[in-house]
């Protein structure tokens, strides 16, 4: 079925038949009950992927909420449609001045592209790619651009008071690993105390290296975090005024670092001196040199490129990456002008293409959707990842998605993105009466739960399914939610 809407052109495919509001299953029912949510705080859909039949369960479908981190489906899916599975984000390298004898006489460019996950191991690969140039020494300066995102200056503390929680890390055309510190606590018995290992290395950051071990091997775990009393306050200092339990396996906690804007400069610059490089400056934020007289002797070198967007994708959905999200999400809009949603495959340009914005990205969006879906059910975006209190969508919006998907050519790359019930990603312990009978992305924020993909019923049918709760007591939705699933692979 076909339909055009009048107010803005757009033609779209009805894949997800309307159903009248029909009761809860009484397992689903009795599981909301006791979890004390009403069912008007609910809304529930399963459909056939093909959209061959009525609704099967239809419960406020139509009502757009907050599906929290569901939302990233609408980001991947359009991101695997607009830009491709294929699509990877480079990180050019370029130079500024001769290399004579092991120096590099000017400056050392970095620009980044978007990268969602620039992590550790790849920051060492581009800088030893540098060091392959046969430049050891920097007379000048390490120049991180990271102007292809327009910065959104948002502070990390602003959506739940949490800054060094690593989901609240924001957007950055360079983003290295993260911006955050990951602490690896290795217990030594004999010595009586736990060594502390920092990835990566932060410059002029001083970090504790040993902690002394409490309790016996024979105690329990506990909460290890909160025995060691650690203090992030100060950015230039990483200690520990507890002690980590003897009892427990060796351990690793990954914060976010308390000074986001310098994370990149110090990281950049601890690793240049590990690998044996000398630099005469600074690493400094800046802009690569536009056309002009100071671009005449910038010279691109090289580029680190990343996985393809079908590998990046799986850290997204099965592992809720909301920074990652974001990246794409952005990315959505990178280098675009009038013509939203076209993505340049051109080899790197000096001149720095059109920033991308939280704003562009919003646009590119909702013409996609318009011209898949039309202007009926459009969700409202923030920021791609669903960690936001203003994102709204329908269980019918992304069920049409999920069916549209599941019918295009991008289908295996999105169902093999979400995590698998009993398997992996959030649904490893999830109970599974069937496991790897569903493939499902599952949200959650304070106040909303959703779950939302796709289930192999006993029949053999496919059928998508969304369930998404508004409510104070949305935490304890989860057994509702595997009544669900459930019920929808029981349809014999």
């Amino acid at each position: 079925m076909r339909w055009k809407t009048g107010l803005l052109g757009c033609v779209a495919v009805v894949l997800c038949p309307l159903a009248l509001a029909q009761a809860l299953p009484a397992e689903v029912g009795a599981a909301l009950a006791r979890a004390r949510i009403p069912a008007e705080a609910v809304s529930m859909l399963v459909v056939d992927v093909q959209g061959k039949a009525a609704a099967r369960l239809s419960h406020r479908a139509e009502v757009a909420l907050n599906p929290a981190s569901v939302m990233k489906l609408v980001t991947t899916y359009a991101a695997l449609d607009l830009l491709g599975p294929a699509h990877t984000w480079r990180t050019p390298v370029y130079v500024q001045g001769p290399v004579r004898e092991g120096t590099l006489h000017g400056n050392l460019y970095i620009r980044g592209g978007g990268d969602p996950k620039l992590v550790v191991e790849r920051l060492w690969l581009l800088l030893r790619r540098v060091q392959a140039l046969g430049i050891r020494r920097i007379s000048g300066d390490i120049v991180l651009d990271g102007t292809a995102f327009e910065a959104p200056g948002e502070d990390p503390a602003s959506f739940d008071g949490e800054p060094l929680r690593p989901y609240n890390v924001g957007a950055d055309a360079l983003l290295i690993n993260f911006k955050s510190v990951v602490m690896t606590f290795v217990p030594v018995r004999s010595a009586g105390n736990a060594l502390v290992q920092y990835e990566p290395a932060l410059q002029g950051v001083q970090t504790q290296v040993r902690v002394p071990l409490s309790g016996t091997d024979a105690g329990g775990c506990g909460d290890y975090r909160a025995a060691l009393k650690a203090d992030f306050s100060d950015p230039l200092r990483i200690r520990f005024a507890g002690t980590f339990p003897a009892a427990c396996p060796e351990k690793t906690w990954s914060v976010a670092y308390a000074d986001p804007a310098s994370y990149n400069l110090r990281a950049v610059g601890a690793m240049w001196h590990e690998i044996g490089g000398e630099l005469g400056g600074t690493v400094r934020e800046g802009r690569l040199p536009l056309p002009g007289a100071a671009a005449a002797s910038t010279e691109w070198m090289f580029e680190l490129s990343s996985a393809p967007l079908s590998e990046l994708i799986r850290d997204i959905n099965k592992y809720s990456n909301n920074v990652m999200a974001q990246q794409l999400f952005l990315s959505l809009s990178l280098g675009t002008g009038e013509d939203a949603g076209a993505v340049s495959a051109s080899a790197p340009q000096l001149q720095p293409a059109r920033a991308a914005s939280a704003e562009a990205s919003r646009e590119v969006l909702r013409r996609w959707w318009c011209e898949r879906f039309g202007d009926d059910d459009v969700p409202l975006i923030d920021n791609g990842s669903g960690l936001s209190r203003n994102s709204r969508i329908s269980a019918r919006a992304l069920a049409r998605l999920l069916q549209h998907a599941y019918g295009s050519a991008w289908m295996p790359e999105l169902m093999a993105s979400l995590p698998v019930n009993g398997v992996d990603g959030t649904l490893k312990r999830r109970r599974a009466n069937v496991r790897g009978s569903a493939h499902l992305k599952t949200g959650s924020l304070r106040d909303v739960a959703a779950v939302a993909g796709y289930v192999r019923a006993a029949s053999g049918k496919r059928y998508s399914l969304v369930a998404i709760v508004n409510h104070a007591n949305a935490g304890a939705a989860r057994a509702a939610f595997d009544a669900l699933v459930d019920w929808t692979i029981n349809d014999d």
